[in-house]
């Protein structure tokens, strides 16, 4: 039995639609829960993979959250050991500072059903290659990351140029989230942290008259993508190596 090690940050930020593909494979699901546990170590090497989730903070901010300095570590250790691994927004992000690029705060929020664009490497990859040239996507971010050095740009939006990536055959970022369904984003639009901003411009109900149109789409997808990184841990490996510059 395979097993797949889940970085997560908040109780909200889940595998979503993810977790009956991950059950269904027969995959032993362990989570490094670092809200609970901040100071929590973890050894990658005996794990198949790893899953980073989502959550608020940024990944500037280690002086507040140590554990994302541990995170980064444990990040670049897998990549180097070639094992599959998959970053969800907050986790794109940590790849991408894993592997040298930067993280800053966007000049612009991206929340709810944005159009997302694949590029032409996009179109043959294993992985995202199911998409259409445009893309309703789910997205919920602040922050926003530089392209890694050897990395591919897969998916990209009119607000936030970097959306997503893969290095080598068995890493992957993505910005956006395939994993919401109807309950998972209800739940984000209902916390009372999220209320002030929402409200300007009812932001929240724009999601929730958009959703219906969207959300039968995004599981299609969320079905074929994360099927696709499943079948990652299978295939042969392709040798990343990260320089030593990355830190």
């Amino acid at each position: 039995m395979k097993k797949v090690l889940v970085f997560q940050h908040v109780p909200h930020e889940i595998l979503g639609t993810f977790h009956p593909l991950l059950k269904k494979a027969r995959f032993r699901i362990r989570y490094a829960n670092f809200g609970r546990h901040p100071n929590l170590k973890i050894d990658p090497t005996s794990y198949d993979g790893i899953v980073i989730l989502g959550g608020p903070m940024g990944v500037y901010e280690k002086d507040r959250y140590p554990h994302l300095q541990t995170e980064i570590e444990a990040i670049r250790l897998a990549v180097d050991q070639e094992k599959p691994v998959l970053g969800i927004c907050l986790g794109a992000q940590l790849i991408a500072a894993a592997l040298g690029a930067k993280v800053d705060p966007h000049p612009q929020r991206e929340v709810g059903w944005c159009d997302l664009e694949i590029t032409s490497a996009a179109k043959n990859d294993p992985v995202l290659g199911q998409l259409k040239e445009s893309e309703k996507i789910f997205q919920w971010h602040q922050d926003s990351f530089e392209l890694p050095p050897g990395a591919e740009l897969l998916a990209t939006s009119s607000i936030c140029p970097n959306q997503a990536f893969r290095l080598g055959d068995r890493t992957y970022g993505f910005q956006f989230h395939l994993e919401v369904d109807e309950a998972v984003i209800e739940r984000w639009l209902g916390l009372p942290c999220h209320g002030p901003w929402l409200e300007k411009g009812n932001l929240a109900d724009k999601i929730r008259s958009e959703t219906p149109q969207h959300i039968g789409r995004l599981k299609i997808l969320s079905d074929q993508v994360f099927s696709s990184y499943i079948e990652l841990f299978s295939r042969k490996r392709s040798r990343v190596h990260l320089g030593s510059g990355h830190k």
